[in-house]
């Protein structure tokens, strides 16, 4: 306990992902018991960028963390976590990590859920945890009743100071509409990352931006990432490019004015030289 209180001090109560450079994007982590939607199409990475901060918590940071998930079934998750060198299992057996599969019925019963949650955080002490997703689960919620239940969630994980990613499945794939949450959740979490893939030059590419970071400053470029075989890789910022969330990516003006003169003084030269 002391070496986790000595490193959240160190840390400036900071909750590091793991990644490097999405924690300098985030200067230095995301806020100690915030609570991060992580928003995106099928298929964007969200759940691989939830697994990698768990375990990055756990190996990394002596957190311990609970994959709360709705969807997925234990050995699905398992299978692709060791797609990435991630086993679940001995991170389980060791009591490092808690995985529970459940349903969005058992979590709206106020007793029932509140009991799960309550044993759980009570016995197992965790520091952070993923739901997957809070898409699946409002489902079974009616829309107008759906953040009063989230905000009963979030505040469940706030009061424990339990930091807490949450997905999110847009439906906007790619185009130029950009609609995070239709059903006014935005508000209720304190930081909104999105993962977005997108078409630049007849190529498929993926993107991730911080689109909110309540009580703190963060990187404001959108940032290109790959989803390797450890796990996500942030790389470069689209700096070359304006309108990629509007589906319409087209180079910079100082980018084609600096081509332009590039090509003009090529021109010259050759000209010269003759």
């Amino acid at each position: 306990m002391d070496q986790l209180v000595a490193g959240k001090i160190r840390d400036g109560g900071r909750v590091k992902t793991g990644i490097p450079a999405f924690d300098e994007m985030l200067h230095g982590g995301f806020m100690e018991g915030d609570s991060v939607m992580l928003a995106g199409s099928a298929g964007s990475g969200k759940t691989t960028l939830a697994l990698q901060y768990l375990v990055n918590g756990t190996t990394r940071y002596n957190d311990r963390g609970v994959y709360l998930t709705f969807e997925q079934l234990p050995d699905q998750i398992y299978r692709d976590a060791l797609g990435f060198g991630w086993d679940l299992k001995k991170l389980e057996e060791e009591g490092r990590i808690q995985l529970i599969c459940t349903s969005p019925d058992l979590m709206l019963d106020a007793d029932a859920g509140d009991g799960l949650l309550r044993d759980t955080i009570k016995e197992f002490q965790p520091q952070r945890i993923v739901v997957d997703s809070l898409s699946h689960f409002g489902m079974y919620v009616p829309e107008n009743n759906l953040r009063k239940e989230v905000y009963r969630l979030i505040m469940a994980f706030k009061t424990k100071r339990i930091s807490s990613i949450l997905l999110w499945e847009t439906s906007q794939i790619m185009g130029n509409t950009l609609s995070i949450s239709d059903a006014g959740l935005s508000f209720l979490v304190d930081s909104i990352i999105l993962l977005k893939p997108v078409e630049i030059e007849s190529s498929m590419r993926r993107l991730l931006g911080i689109l909110k970071m309540r009580g703190s400053d963060h990187d404001k470029r959108l940032r290109e990432f790959e989803i390797t075989s450890h796990g996500i890789e942030i790389q470069n910022p689209f700096t070359n490019y304006e309108g990629i969330l509007t589906g319409s990516p087209r180079r910079s003006q100082i980018e084609a004015a600096a081509n332009s003169w590039s090509m003009a003084f090529e021109g010259a030269k050759q000209k010269h030289a003759k």
